[in-house]
C-alpha cells in the first residue's frame, strides 16, 4: 500500500527503496519521452504514456543519488521539472533522492498561529558560509530571542550561486550552493527540537528566468498574459488541470518531505487566475487536509500589494482560505511616520492616521483614493481576526529595493529604532523581524544576481532602473551582478556581541518577553483593543485587555517631549517598559512608575519614544 508521501506526490523521480524508482512527468509537447541514466553503467530507459500529457515507469536498478535527464522525442535532454536535487546548477543533470531522513521530530505539530514571532532570513547572507548548516549554531540565539518562526528566503534552485531565491527555476530542487536538500532537512529538524516553526517562501505566481526548461515540456506558462518577469503561469488556461496540481505537490512536498510548517507565497497580486475555483482555494484545501491527516499545524501566509481580503477570508465566506497575510500598508505607514520619506508608494502616508487605522483594522488602506495607485485601493479588513495579519517594520523587499539597500538604523535614530520595535511587537498582530533587525545589523541587504544570460542580466537592470526611479533617490546603485553585491550584505559575525548592539538585542528580547508573558498583550486580537490618535502631536494610544489583564501603550512619533492627557481608565498603572531609559541607551527621560488614572491622566512623554503601562489595580 502507498503511503501518503507516495499519494501525494507522483511527479519526480520517487525513490521507492531496494534500487527502484519511479519515474513520472508531465511532459504533453512530446510524443516519446526517455530516461537518460548517467549512472556507472550509462542507459536510456523508455517512459510509458499516459492520459493527459503524463509519461511515466518504474525501474530497477537505480538508487539514490543516480543521475539523470529525461530526452524529449529523441533529441532535446533537460533535467526534470521535479528535480529534488540539481548538484552542478541549473543547467546539470536531476538526482535521484531517498525520501528517507533521520527526523528527531516525531512529537512536533507545530506552533499555534497565534504564537507565531517571525524571524525572516536569506540563507546565503545569514552567516559567512551562506549554508544550512552554519545557520544551525545559530538556531539557539533565535530561541533566546524569543521568536518561534523562522522564514526562509526561497531556496528554489536558481542560476548561479547569488541571487534571493525568487529567480528559482527548479521549484522542488533545494539550491546546492545552500546544502541541498538534506541540508534544508537538518535545519528544519533542528529548528523542531529547539522549538521553532519554519516558515518556506515559494514563488508559484511567475517564472524563473536563466535555466526554466519547464516551456519545453509543456504549457505551464500563458504567453498571453506578461507579468513583469515574463508571461504568467497558466492556471486557468487549457492544461491548467496539470500546472495547478504540480504547484500543489510542492507545496506538499515541503510539508510532507521537509516537514516545514508554512509557505509564504511570493506575489500574489501578478497570479493571473479566473477560474470559478480559483489555484489559491484549491492550494489552500489541499494544504490544510495534509496537514490535518498528519496532526502537523501547517499555514499559508500571502503576499500581495493590493490589500485584497479575500486572501485570507475563509472559503465559506467567499475567500481563498489563506491563513495570514504580509501587510505592507502597515510598514508604509510607519515608515513614513520614523522617515518622513514621502516619494514613491510612501506618498500616500506620512500622518499619523494611516498607523492608527492600521493598528485598528490591518490595513490602512481599505477603499480609499491612492495617489501612488491613482484609483481606490484595498477592501475593508475591520471584521478579520488580528492574527491574519504579519507586521513589520523591515524585511527583505523594504531594505533590499532600496537604492543602497539601507536597514532602518541607517535612516533613524536609535530611539526611533526601538519605537519602531514596540510599535511593531506590541501590536495585535503577528510580529516579524527581518535578520540582523534585533540587534541593529549595520551592513546593507542588496539586490544581488549571478545571472550568465545576458537577456536576464539586462532585464533585471531595467526592472531596478525603473523602480529606482519612482523613489527619486540620489546616487548610484550597486551592481547587483557583482559579487561586492552579496558579500557586502552578509551579517557581520558577532556584531550582536558589541555594547550599543548587546543593548538594542536585550530590548528586543525585552519586548518579545513581554509580548508574551502579558496575557493582554498574548492574545492577538482586534476586539478588545482601543486606539486614539493626535495628528498634531503625533502620539498614538493603545489599549488592549483581556479578562483579568489590562495594558496601555502611548507611542510619541514627534521630535518634541511634551504632556498629554490621555484616555487612561480608572485604576493604579504600573510602568513596565520605557524605551527612553537609559538601561536601553535612551535619553534617560523618567517616566513615572505608577499612573493613578480617574478616567483621564496626564503623562509626559519623551520624544521618539513609547512607555507601557500595565494596570495593576483596578479603580
Amino acid at each position: 500500500m502507498l503511503n501518503i508521501y507516495e499519494r501525494s506526490l507522483t511527479v519526480g523521480a520517487i525513490y521507492l527503496g531496494e534500487g527502484r524508482c519511479r519515474f513520472r512527468v508531465w511532459a504533453p509537447n512530446a510524443e516519446r519521452v526517455d530516461v537518460h541514466l548517467l549512472t556507472s553503467q550509462e542507459r536510456m530507459e523508455p517512459l510509458e504514456a499516459r492520459r493527459r500529457g503524463y509519461f511515466q515507469a518504474v525501474m530497477e536498478g537505480v538508487e539514490s543519488g543516480s543521475a539523470y535527464l529525461y530526452r524529449l522525442n529523441g533529441k532535446l535532454e533537460r533535467p526534470d521539472p521535479a528535480s529534488r536535487h540539481q548538484p552542478h546548477g541549473v543547467a546539470g543533470p536531476s538526482r535521484v533522492v531517498d525520501p528517507d531522513f533521520d527526523w528527531n521530530d516525531r512529537k512536533w505539530f507545530g506552533v499555534p498561529l497565534q504564537d507565531y514571532i517571525i524571524y525572516e532570513l536569506h540563507v546565503g547572507t545569514f552567516t559567512p558560509e551562506g549554508t544550512f548548516g552554519a545557520a544551525i549554531s545559530h538556531i539557539s540565539r533565535l530561541k533566546d530571542l524569543g521568536v518561534t518562526a523562522v522564514e526562509i528566503m526561497p531556496v528554489g534552485q536558481f542560476a548561479g550561486e547569488r541571487n534571493w531565491g525568487y529567480d528559482g527555476v527548479f521549484p522542488f530542487a533545494v539550491q546546492n550552493s545552500y546544502g541541498g536538500p538534506v541540508g534544508l532537512k537538518r535545519f528544519v529538524d533542528a529548528c523542531h527540537v529547539q522549538g521553532l516553526a519554519v516558515i518556506l517562501d515559494v514563488v508559484y505566481s511567475r517564472p524563473g528566468w536563466e535555466g526554466n526548461c519547464l516551456g519545453d515540456y509543456g504549457p505551464y506558462y500563458n504567453t498571453d498574459r506578461l507579468t513583469p518577469w515574463g508571461p504568467a503561469v497558466n492556471f486557468d488556461g487549457a492544461h491548467s488541470d496539470e500546472v495547478r496540481r504540480f504547484f500543489i505537490e510542492n507545496a506538499l512536498y515541503w510539508i510532507l518531505e521537509c516537514h516545514v510548517d508554512g509557505l509564504r507565497l511570493h506575489s500574489l497580486d501578478t497570479l493571473y487566475d479566473f477560474s470559478a475555483r480559483s489555484f489559491l482555494e484549491e492550494l489552500g484545501q489541499e494544504v490544510h487536509d495534509t496537514g490535518d491527516r498528519i496532526n502537523h499545524r501547517v499555514y499559508l501566509f500571502g503576499e500581495s500589494k493590493r490589500n485584497d481580503v479575500r486572501l485570507i477570508k475563509p472559503r465559506e465566506m467567499g475567500g481563498y482560505g489563506l491563513n495570514s497575510c504580509w501587510n505592507d500598508d502597515f510598514h508604509h505607514a510607519l515608515h513614513s511616520l520614523l522617515t518622513g520619506e514621502q516619494t514613491g508608494y510612501y506618498r500616500d502616508y506620512g500622518r499619523l492616521r494611516n498607523l492608527s487605522r492600521a493598528y485598528t483594522e490591518g490595513f490602512s488602506y481599505t477603499g480609499q483614493h491612492s495617489q501612488y495607485y491613482r484609483r481606490k485601493h484595498g477592501s475593508f479588513s475591520g471584521v478579520l481576526p488580528a492574527k491574519r495579519f504579519v507586521v513589520f517594520a523591515q524585511n527583505h523587499e523594504q531594505v533590499g529595493m532600496r537604492l543602497g539597500g539601507e536597514r532602518l538604523g541607517k535612516l533613524v535614530s536609535s530611539d526611533s529604532l526601538r519605537l519602531a520595535a514596540g510599535t511593531v511587537i506590541l501590536s495585535p498582530f503577528i510580529p516579524m523581524l527581518f535578520m540582523g533587525e534585533e540587534y541593529g545589523e549595520t551592513a546593507p541587504f542588496h539586490h544581488f544576481t549571478s545571472f550568465t544570460d545576458e537577456e536576464a542580466v539586462r532585464i533585471r537592470q531595467g526592472q531596478l532602473k525603473e523602480w529606482y526611479a519612482q523613489f527619486q533617490w540620489e546616487g548610484t546603485p550597486v551592481d547587483p551582478q557583482s559579487e561586492a553585491a552579496f558579500t557586502s550584505s552578509r551579517l557581520t559575525p558577532n556584531l550582536y556581541r558589541e555594547e550599543e548592539h548587546a543593548r538594542l538585542l536585550a530590548f528586543y528580547r525585552e519586548l518579545i518577553r513581554l509580548r508574551r508573558g502579558i496575557p493582554a498583550l498574548y492574545v492577538p486580537g482586534k476586539l478588545n483593543l482601543e486606539v486614539n490618535g493626535w495628528e498634531r502631536e503625533k502620539v498614538l494610544f493603545v489599549r488592549r485587555w483581556c479578562e483579568g489583564s489590562d495594558v496601555f501603550l502611548a507611542l510619541n512619533f514627534s521630535d518634541e517631549e511634551f504632556t498629554i492627557l490621555l484616555p487612561v481608565p480608572v485604576g493604579m498603572w504600573h510602568l513596565r517598559l520605557d524605551s527612553s531609559a537609559e538601561v536601553w541607551g535612551g535619553s534617560g527621560f523618567k517616566s513615572p512608575e505608577t499612573v493613578h488614572s480617574g478616567g483621564e491622566a496626564a503623562l509626559k512623554l519623551a520624544r521618539r519614544a513609547f512607555v507601557l503601562y500595565e494596570m495593576e489595580e483596578r479603580g
